[in-house]
């Protein structure tokens, strides 16, 4: 029971950082937030719209955030929430902790584990929709490269989010190239 908790705590505790991350772009409604989280960072690290309100709100509780309602017409009222110093703080003492290596849960590998009690015919189906799932992703990352970073000068945050996208580029490559390679050992059979 003590490891799930310290589990959660670490899970929570990445999202965020994540939360404060973004928020380093500019202040934003949850709403904004979670739009925005989902076009960016959630590329590589996902969580629910509820997820990101209710870290919100512990953010906001340990002063790393705070919140303003603004009042709009005919709509209802919009929360911003913005960095505090305090919260750009604890950003930059989480930036000198080391990042851990990305956990791997994939039942599609574990199906590789016992081959021979598998449907083939179904796993190169599933093979199939996972290469175009993959080369889906590529072809949106490949657009991302192309609109905002080809050919421009970047700053030091822009270079930062090229690098985490020709990292996921790099990687969607070589997943492609894999699934490719099992698919033809399984033909093979």
């Amino acid at each position: 029971m003590q490891q799930i908790a310290y589990l959660q705590g670490k899970l929570t505790m990445a999202l965020a950082e994540a939360i404060l991350v973004c928020l380093t772009e500019r202040p934003m409604s949850g709403y904004d937030l979670a739009k925005n989280f989902d076009a960016s960072i959630g590329f590589f690290w996902r969580a629910s719209h509820q997820q990101i309100y209710r870290e919100l709100g512990r953010l906001r509780e340990k002063g790393y955030v705070i919140s303003e309602e603004v009042s709009q017409e005919g709509k209802p009222n919009r929360i911003i929430h913005t960095l505090t110093p305090e919260g750009k703080k604890a950003l930059r003492a989480w930036s000198k902790k080391p990042a851990r290596q990305p956990s791997l849960k994939d039942d599609m590998l574990v199906k590789f584990y016992a081959l021979e009690n598998m449907d083939l015919d179904a796993l190169k189906d599933q093979l199939t929709i996972r290469m175009e799932q993959h080369q889906t992703k590529l072809s949106k990352y490949y657009r991302i490269k192309e609109r905002y970073y080809d050919g421009k000068t970047l700053d030091l945050t822009q270079k930062g989010k090229l690098i985490a996208l020709e990292m996921g580029i790099d990687q969607e490559v070589q997943t492609i190239e894999r699934l490719a390679e099992a698919m033809r050992k399984i033909g093979e059979l």
